[in-house]
């Protein structure tokens, strides 16, 4: 199967509807429990003022958008995946879990032609989605869409570790233990090759830091985590208006007072 094939919706549809009832565990366990780090990382990202109203795209099952929240990162945060079981399970964890205060909306539809506004949202996460998006360039332009001025883009990926001993058991790690393992437990053979795949497929922090700037982002850049194996990148819409006091490229949120309307 080609990369082009892989990546095709339906497919990724299917798949990732196919692991969602092991998916929070397997995350888990195939990271060593670092994926939970990530997500904070990430979430340290946000406007510090609480008030952003954030778009996380390809939410999975909700870790994301419950660390933003109870990193007090985000007041309001709508939670989109195009996979219908994911969205099942997001919706049971975010009950159980959701901060006091939080607001958690919950929609189902394709990261490409997202039914959101132009100029909604004062941030978009993306939880190691964006590779799995079909046409990655038409994704960042959807997410500058939806995004208001001087919004960002905070977005959770994986990428390559620069030490070349690392590297080493990183890729054999990644081409043949995460596969074999996350096979047996989802009883679907294949689909944690198609992720792994994709992991070494995908552009590294530079070329993603590229794309977003030709995507149209005012600015771009990342933080690498665990000696390089994951990223935390993060864009800017222009024109960028910094807090008073605040370092160069902090941005100020505009507090949301409704959910997004749909278009």
């Amino acid at each position: 199967m080609s990369a082009s094939e892989s990546r095709e919706p339906a497919r990724v549809r299917q798949m990732f509807s196919a692991i969602a009832p092991r998916y929070d565990l397997l995350n888990r366990v195939l990271s060593f429990n670092l994926d939970r780090l990530w997500r904070k990382a990430a979430a340290s990202e946000l406007p510090a003022d609480g008030a952003a109203l954030v778009l996380d795209l390809c939410c999975g099952t909700g870790d994301l958008a419950l660390a933003a929240a109870r990193r007090g990162r985000a007041r309001t945060v709508v939670c989109c995946d195009f996979a219908h079981p994911m969205l099942v399970r997001a919706a049971r964890r975010l009950a159980r879990r959701s901060p006091p205060g939080a607001r958690f909306h919950l929609v189902e539809a394709d990261g490409l032609r997202l039914p959101f506004r132009s100029g909604t949202f004062d941030a978009v996460t993306v939880g190691f989605g964006l590779r799995n998006l079909a046409d990655l360039d038409a994704g960042l332009r959807e997410v500058l869409r939806v995004l208001r001025p001087a919004g960002r883009l905070v977005a959770l990926e994986f990428s390559r570790p620069t030490a070349p001993l690392l590297a080493a058991v990183y890729g054999f790690y990644l081409r043949h233990v995460l596969p074999a393992i996350g096979d047996a437990a989802t009883g679907r053979r294949g689909a944690y090759r198609y992720l792994a795949r994709t992991v070494e497929q995908f552009e590294d922090a530079p070329a993603l830091a590229g794309r977003l700037r030709e995507a149209g982002f005012a600015a771009a850049g990342w933080r690498s985590l665990s000696a390089g194996i994951a990223c935390v990148h993060t864009a800017f819409k222009g024109p960028l208006t910094p807090r008073p006091g605040a370092g160069a490229g902090s941005l100020s949120a505009r507090a949301a007072g409704s959910p997004p309307a749909r278009r």
